[in-house]
């Protein structure tokens, strides 16, 4: 398996990444996580679509839950344009958090039971076996577009590029 040290920093510390780094012209491998309503999706099932990866450590932060709600408001409702907003909190707790701050532009996955996208993205954060914050930008035909592995998880995406990339692939 794949590791990269000193990659990003949480509370100045610096962990450790596991899995495969995705870079921009990459194909955009297929992964499987859950709904909220602990049914599987695949990226496979937004074929043909411009898409969003927003990785987050856990919606429970206030950082995590800006990010959600950030794409939510901003981009969650752009005609051609799928947000998932990923992390490995439990699917019950998806449920409870987009009930609560009223989420419906933006899918929500959990990756907690295999890591499936963590794995295959490289955003596995090994010490804590959370998901690193970033994004990433996928066009209609599966190649990646845009990679952020956000270096101080503390910090937000890059808002701006993130939606400069999604405008040139809608």
């Amino acid at each position: 398996m794949d590791k990269r040290n000193n990659v990003v920093k949480f509370g100045g510390n610096p962990l450790t990444l596991l899995g495969k780094e995705v870079k921009v012209g990459d194909k955009a491998s297929d992964f499987t996580a859950l709904t909220p309503d602990l049914k599987p999706l695949s990226l496979s099932d937004t074929k043909g679509q411009v898409r969003v990866i927003s990785s987050v450590p856990s919606i429970d932060t206030p950082v995590c839950d800006m990010q959600t709600r950030w794409f939510n408001q901003d981009a969650g409702n752009i005609e051609g344009l799928v947000v998932l907003s990923i992390s490995v909190d439990l699917p019950f707790a998806l449920t409870r958090y987009c009930a609560a701050k009223e989420i419906s532009n933006v899918k929500t996955l959990s990756d907690h039971k295999d890591l499936d996208f963590g794995l295959k993205y490289g955003f596995v954060i090994e010490e804590l076996r959370l998901l690193s914050r970033g994004a990433i930008v996928i066009d209609k035909n599966d190649v990646i577009r845009y990679v952020e592995y956000v270096p101080n998880i503390e910090e937000q995406p890059n808002y701006e590029k993130i939606m400069e990339v999604v405008k040139q692939y809608l």
